[in-house]
């Protein structure tokens, strides 16, 4: 017998999957979750849409598109210093596949077992294109960060390394073409990096609970574009040393070390986190963020408004001119 939308959603949705929360009333089998929070306590909540050759390929190993899913609305709630939570997922399906859906829904609860994080609800649904859904919850103390507040000589400070998810979408497109270069052990380990994002989570809820960042987001769509959020949002313009990017080795073997800095800040992807920390607040990085083994990059530094020249690019002092285009779903 052919499984219908409720069959579906217990073969490979069902919260006997998955880890219990006890602030989870009621989760999957109702109209709506019932969550609890304490008094003390605020949410944040995020949603993200993932189209089929729009956001990712049709080949794109199942497993690895549920994992990343979830793991960009994790990134989102880490940019703010929340603790994820609770999930809820709505998918669109052209037909059941019930390989795709049981490699899809283990790659989902691979990260969200990691992180503790239940899925509660969301819906099913027949249609021309894969699309996935994702809200994501995530719970906050007294403070959050936001895009609004950087401020004049706070330094600007990056994540992890960056660029090299954008290179993974550039040789996944062109394998998808069928194009492939006699190096595939590297091709790999960009394509990896660009299907397993490393939410940071911790890094990010340390930011908050110890006041260290005035600002913060994370980077989908390249740090050019989304620093120029931070700047917009808090009316500000920033200096960039192009010397200080975080960039791989692997990255500036492969392309160079000026093309690699400008995937670096086209980026798209990474994932990683954008801050920005006052003097007084720099002091106190390495004391509460070197336990947590995540590499972070000072790589600039945060100015006066200059509505003619919102970010400033220079090398070793000397001011360098780049056309970047950051990520955008509709050009």
């Amino acid at each position: 017998m052919a499984e219908g939308e409720f069959d579906l959603i217990n073969h490979y949705f069902a919260t006997s999957k998955q880890p219990s929360r006890s602030d989870v009333i009621l989760s999957i089998g109702d109209d709506c979750a019932i969550t609890q929070l304490k008094p003390n306590q605020r949410l944040a909540i995020t949603t993200d849409t993932m189209v089929e050759n729009s956001h990712f390929y049709p080949d794109i190993p199942p497993r690895a598109l549920g994992y990343k899913a979830i793991a960009t609305n994790l990134s989102d709630l880490a940019a703010m210093g929340a603790r994820p939570a609770w999930v809820s997922l709505a998918l669109t399906l052209p037909k059941i596949d019930t390989y795709w859906l049981s490699e899809f829904s283990q790659g989902m609860f691979d990260i969200l077992n990691q992180y503790n994080v239940t899925l509660i609800g969301g819906d099913t649904t027949k249609g021309p294109i894969p699309t996935i859904t994702i809200t994501a919850h995530g719970i906050l103390g007294d403070y959050a960060l936001r895009r609004d507040q950087a401020k004049v000589e706070d330094w600007i400070y990056v994540t992890g390394q960056l660029g090299d998810a954008l290179a993974g979408f550039y040789l996944s497109r062109d394998r998808q073409q069928g194009r492939k270069s006699a190096v595939a052990n590297q091709e790999n380990f960009f394509i990896q990096r660009n299907l397993y994002p490393v939410p940071r989570v911790e890094f990010g809820q340390v930011l908050a609970q110890h006041y260290l960042a005035n600002a913060a987001m994370d980077l989908s769509d390249g740090l050019m574009g989304d620093l120029m959020h931070i700047l917009e949002r808090s009316h500000k313009s920033a200096v960039l040393n192009l010397e200080n990017l975080p960039i791989s080795p692997q990255l500036e073997a492969y392309y160079g070390r000026e093309e690699a800095e400008r995937m670096a800040l086209q980026g798209g992807e990474d994932y990683e986190l954008c801050f920005t920390v006052s003097d007084e607040q720099q002091a106190k990085l390495e004391q509460y963020l070197t336990p947590l083994n995540v590499p972070y990059t000072c790589i600039g530094r945060i100015i006066q408004q200059n509505s003619l020249q919102p970010i400033q690019l220079q090398r070793y002092n000397q001011k360098i001119e780049l056309d970047i285009q950051s990520f955008d779903h509709f050009k």
